[in-house]
């Protein structure tokens, strides 16, 4: 299935919504008007629990997700774990946590105000075992094989290039890593009228794929045991168009056993 053509470029939907999230980084306002107050139980609706909430920076809570996807990955002591779109830091906080100080959790967002924010607040609360960059999910400034987990929550959709995304997620994952995302996929196409609306795109729908698509090309990126983890409507409010949340899972694949013989025997050789 080809992806669905588009009347804006792929520069000019990345520079709105860079700007619009500039934005929301100074109001904390999301795209759909929610207040601060608001943002604690839409986190609980997604799956956070009160220990979560409890346990970040609040100002780190943007009410941007669509889901928990540090909930499902089982982060381990001591990994390392990196955030598509980390916005605030939400996510990397949490994370921080969970790995532990020997760990170390990195979020990138392509938005300055947004990693500005998320440096500042963890200049704040004194996290050591946090690093935020500012870059594109589709060109990563993170190093080949150099990270055990990855996650994002409602970010990808946002990507007018989702195929370089995979990628270079697959790239930068060790052998054995693990992918998991929350975002926004649909049930059949979205109209043309939704594909080219600007406030659609920051909105998290115009970009959504349908979700056999969005999964295609997980797998096309290289990614095995790709599985939709669990799903529901989504109550958007920038378009009526049917949009589903889904949590996914997928793992890059271990080196083959002949590779590793073969790296072990040059190793016992030198």
């Amino acid at each position: 299935m080809k992806s669905p053509e588009r009347k804006h470029s792929e520069k000019e939907i990345k520079e709105f919504v860079r700007k619009r999230y500039g934005e929301i980084a100074q109001t904390r306002r999301s795209c759909c008007g929610s207040s601060t107050r608001e943002h604690a139980g839409a986190a609980r609706i997604m799956g956070y629990s009160e220990e979560d909430l409890t346990n970040i920076p609040e100002s780190s809570n943007m009410g941007l997700g669509c889901g928990n996807p540090t909930a499902l990955v089982s982060l381990k002591k001591g990994e390392t774990i990196l955030d598509l779109g980390s916005g605030g830091g939400f996510d990397v906080f949490l994370a921080a946590k969970k790995i532990g100080p020997k760990g170390k959790a990195i979020g990138v967002d392509m938005t300055e105000e947004m990693v500005q924010k998320a440096k500042a607040t963890a200049s704040r609360y004194g996290y050591k075992n946090v690093e935020f960059k500012l870059g594109e999910i589709e060109n990563l400034p993170i190093e080949d094989k150099s990270v055990d987990v990855i996650v994002s929550n409602c970010v990808i959709n946002l990507s007018p290039d989702k195929e370089k995304v995979f990628q270079e997620a697959y790239r930068v994952l060790k052998p054995g890593g693990r992918l998991m995302i929350s975002d926004l996929v649909t049930e059949g196409e979205l109209p043309e009228s939704v594909r080219n609306s600007f406030k659609a795109w920051a909105g998290c729908v115009a970009g959504a794929l349908e979700k056999n698509q969005y999964l295609k090309t997980i797998r096309r990126a290289g990614f095995k045991n790709v599985e939709v983890v669990s799903e529901k409507a989504f109550n958007n409010c920038c378009s009526q168009t049917q949009i589903k949340s889904v949590q996914v899972r997928a793992f890059k694949q271990m080196r083959r056993t002949k590779d590793i013989e073969k790296q072990t025997q040059t190793r016992i050789q030198h």
